[in-house]
C-alpha cells in the first residue's frame, strides 16, 4: 500500500496533528502500507515526515520517498530513502508542483489530508484525490468526531 500527504504550508495545533498523524501513520503501516510519497514543502509536509522517520525506528521496512517537482533544483533529501521525479519535463515550471501533486495523488491508494479550507494547493490535491476516488483519512473528519 502506498500513501501520500496533502496539507497546508502553514499548521495550526501542532502537537494535535502531530498525535494525529503519529496514529493515522502507525494505523496505516499495521495494514500493510509500506511506501510514503511526500512533497517536502511546508509545515505539514515537515511535520509528515518527521513523523515518519520516529515510525521508520518501530518499522524499518517502510520507505520515505522525496516526490521532486523540478528536477535542477537542490532539494535536501536527507531522511528520505530515495527521491522519484515524475513525468514533468514538458510542464511549466509554475505548474510543477501542482502537476506532482496530481501525480502523487494518481500513484498512490491513500491520501491523508489536513486541509481547513477550500482554497490553495492542498484543498487543489484533496479535490483531485476525490475525483480519482481515493481513500482519504482527513484531519478535518477527526475534528468532527
Amino acid at each position: 500500500m502506498t500513501v501520500t500527504f496533502c496539507g497546508h504550508a502553514q499548521v495550526s495545533e501542532g502537537e494535535k496533528v502531530e498525535k494525529w498523524l503519529c496514529d493515522v501513520t502507525q494505523d496505516l503501516i499495521e495494514q500493510g502500507a509500506t511506501t510514503f510519497y511526500l512533497g517536502g514543502y511546508g509545515a505539514f509536509d515537515s511535520l509528515a515526515a518527521s513523523v515518519l522517520r520516529q515510525q521508520k525506528r518501530r518499522y524499518p521496512h517502510i520507505e520515505l520517498v522525496l516526490v521532486l517537482a523540478y528536477l535542477n533544483t537542490r532539494k535536501e533529501s536527507s531522511g528520505y530513502d530515495r527521491t522519484v521525479y515524475p513525468p514533468l519535463e514538458t510542464v511549466p515550471r509554475r505548474f510543477a508542483i501542482s502537476h506532482r501533486n496530481r501525480w502523487m495523488v494518481e500513484t498512490v491508494d491513500v491520501v491523508v489530508a489536513y486541509v481547513l479550507h477550500n482554497w490553495g494547493g492542498a484543498a487543489a490535491t484533496l479535490r483531485c484525490a476525490k475525483q480519482k476516488k481515493k481513500q482519504i483519512i482527513s484531519y478535518c473528519d477527526m475534528m468532527g468526531s
